[in-house]
């Protein structure tokens, strides 16, 4: 049987999340400009706006709520190495497999059910900045919380698909070598 359909949606998810990496890359860059701005213009200036300072907030949520699906593909989040590290690539494998499907999973959905109809509110009320004179739009920040539970299960999907993969690629090696 040809898993070709999986190999090309791996693919797709992972070019995405590798698209928005590449922006979150760009983002980053963009808060510490704007921190390094807000650091001079008020050392050497005396000078302070509200919606600049809560503009590095927005930055840094979008670095993390938007980067994780990014770092989840890399394989760059943090995990206890102490039997995982021995583990063969298909144990690692299974490890992640069910990771993924019992953990990764239920936790973005979870995210995104609970999450819902606090961003929902924060839209129909148009939620702003409590502060005078902070940004008008907090309700696209929490909006982030949705994206991060969306983009974090979709590369959750990817690794699923690419881990049973390898699960079932290496069983079906052994079969024919036994067969044989």
């Amino acid at each position: 049987m040809s898993l070709k359909w999986l190999e090309n949606t791996i693919s797709s998810i992972d070019k995405f999340t590798d698209y928005t990496g590449k922006l979150i890359a760009w983002l980053t860059f963009a808060m510490v400009v704007v921190s390094f701005v807000i650091v001079v213009l008020r050392y050497a200036f005396n000078l302070g706006w509200v919606a600049m300072q809560e503009s590095v907030l927005y930055f840094h949520a979008m670095v993390f709520m938007l980067g994780a699906a990014y770092t989840l593909k890399v394989d760059g989040h943090v995990r206890v190495d102490i039997f995982y590290q021995r583990f063969s690539k298909k144990q690692q494998a299974m490890v992640n497999l069910f990771g993924a499907l019992f953990l990764l999973a239920p936790v973005c959905i979870t995210i995104f059910i609970i999450s819902f109809d606090y961003v929902v509110i924060a839209w129909q009320i148009m939620e702003k900045s409590s502060e005078a004179g902070g940004l008008p739009m907090v309700f696209i920040n929490k909006s982030l919380i949705l994206l991060l539970a969306i983009t974090l299960l979709l590369q959750g999907v990817a690794e699923i698909e690419r881990n049973f993969l390898i699960v079932t690629t290496r069983a079906q090696t052994t079969e024919q070598k036994g067969g044989n």
